[in-house]
Protein backbone atom coordinates (compact mmCIF):
# COMPACT_ATOMS: atom_id res chain seq x y z
CA UNK A 1 0.00 0.00 0.00
CA UNK A 2 1.56 3.21 -1.16
CA UNK A 3 0.99 6.22 1.22
CA UNK A 4 1.71 9.94 0.76
CA UNK A 5 4.73 10.90 2.48
CA UNK A 6 3.78 14.94 2.80
CA UNK A 7 0.53 13.70 4.73
CA UNK A 8 1.69 11.51 7.12
CA UNK A 9 3.21 12.67 10.91
CA UNK A 10 6.81 12.85 11.41
CA UNK A 11 7.15 10.13 13.73
CA UNK A 12 4.45 7.20 11.52
CA UNK A 13 7.66 6.06 9.04
CA UNK A 14 9.55 5.12 12.46
CA UNK A 15 6.22 3.14 14.37
CA UNK A 16 5.71 -0.73 13.24
CA UNK A 17 2.85 -1.43 11.35
CA UNK A 18 1.05 -4.60 10.33
CA UNK A 19 0.58 -4.58 6.99
CA UNK A 20 -2.33 -7.25 5.51
CA UNK A 21 -5.14 -7.45 2.54
CA UNK A 22 -3.86 -3.98 1.76
CA UNK A 23 -4.65 -2.21 4.80
CA UNK A 24 -1.90 -1.10 7.36
CA UNK A 25 -2.84 -1.03 10.68
CA UNK A 26 -0.46 0.91 13.01
CA UNK A 27 0.99 -0.61 16.20
CA UNK A 28 2.18 0.28 20.04
CA UNK A 29 5.91 1.13 20.27
CA UNK A 30 7.13 -1.23 22.41
CA UNK A 31 7.25 -4.76 22.66
CA UNK A 32 5.12 -5.19 25.69
CA UNK A 33 2.25 -3.03 24.70
CA UNK A 34 2.15 -5.09 21.43
CA UNK A 35 2.00 -8.05 23.56
CA UNK A 36 -0.33 -6.75 25.69
CA UNK A 37 -3.09 -5.51 22.75
CA UNK A 38 -2.56 -8.69 20.62
CA UNK A 39 -3.01 -10.69 23.94
CA UNK A 40 -6.22 -8.96 24.84
CA UNK A 41 -8.11 -8.94 21.97
CA UNK A 42 -6.95 -12.67 21.49
CA UNK A 43 -8.46 -13.27 25.09
CA UNK A 44 -11.21 -11.03 25.05
CA UNK A 45 -12.22 -12.19 21.63
CA UNK A 46 -12.85 -15.60 22.95
CA UNK A 47 -16.01 -14.21 25.42
CA UNK A 48 -18.00 -12.74 21.35
CA UNK A 49 -20.77 -13.93 22.62
CA UNK A 50 -21.37 -11.84 24.99
CA UNK A 51 -22.12 -7.83 23.92
CA UNK A 52 -19.64 -5.09 22.45
CA UNK A 53 -17.32 -8.19 22.26
CA UNK A 54 -16.91 -10.07 19.28
CA UNK A 55 -14.98 -13.02 17.52
CA UNK A 56 -13.84 -10.44 15.21
CA UNK A 57 -11.32 -9.70 17.78
CA UNK A 58 -9.14 -12.84 17.81
CA UNK A 59 -7.94 -12.37 14.29
CA UNK A 60 -7.01 -8.63 14.78
CA UNK A 61 -5.18 -9.94 18.14
CA UNK A 62 -3.05 -12.61 16.08
CA UNK A 63 -2.39 -9.80 13.52
CA UNK A 64 -0.94 -7.74 16.50
CA UNK A 65 1.22 -10.77 17.59
CA UNK A 66 1.97 -11.57 14.66
CA UNK A 67 4.68 -8.71 14.30
CA UNK A 68 6.45 -10.03 17.38
CA UNK A 69 6.31 -13.56 16.75
CA UNK A 70 7.62 -15.69 14.05
CA UNK A 71 5.24 -18.62 14.12
CA UNK A 72 1.98 -16.12 13.89
CA UNK A 73 3.65 -14.05 11.34
CA UNK A 74 4.08 -17.54 9.40
CA UNK A 75 0.54 -18.33 9.97
CA UNK A 76 -0.37 -14.64 8.68
CA UNK A 77 1.44 -15.03 5.67
CA UNK A 78 0.43 -17.99 4.50
CA UNK A 79 -3.49 -16.61 4.79
CA UNK A 80 -2.09 -13.68 3.08
CA UNK A 81 -1.19 -15.90 0.05
CA UNK A 82 -3.86 -18.13 0.06
CA UNK A 83 -6.44 -15.50 0.04
CA UNK A 84 -4.27 -13.63 -2.53
CA UNK A 85 -3.97 -16.75 -4.63
CA UNK A 86 -8.46 -17.22 -4.42
CA UNK A 87 -9.10 -13.96 -5.34
CA UNK A 88 -6.72 -14.02 -8.57
CA UNK A 89 -8.80 -17.35 -9.19
CA UNK A 90 -11.81 -15.63 -9.53
CA UNK A 91 -10.72 -12.91 -11.55
CA UNK A 92 -11.44 -10.02 -8.55
CA UNK A 93 -8.36 -7.43 -8.39
CA UNK A 94 -7.10 -7.39 -5.11
CA UNK A 95 -6.84 -4.19 -3.36
CA UNK A 96 -3.05 -2.75 -3.64
CA UNK A 97 -2.45 -4.40 -6.80
CA UNK A 98 -1.86 -2.80 -10.03
CA UNK A 99 -4.03 -4.54 -12.80
CA UNK A 100 -0.84 -4.75 -15.31
CA UNK A 101 2.10 -6.58 -15.03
Amino acid sequence: MKTDRKNESPNHASRPHVAMFGRSLPLPQTRLARMGVGSALVVLGMFGFLPVLGFWMIPLGLLVLSYDFASVRRMRRRSEVWWNRKRQKTGKKVRGQSSHK
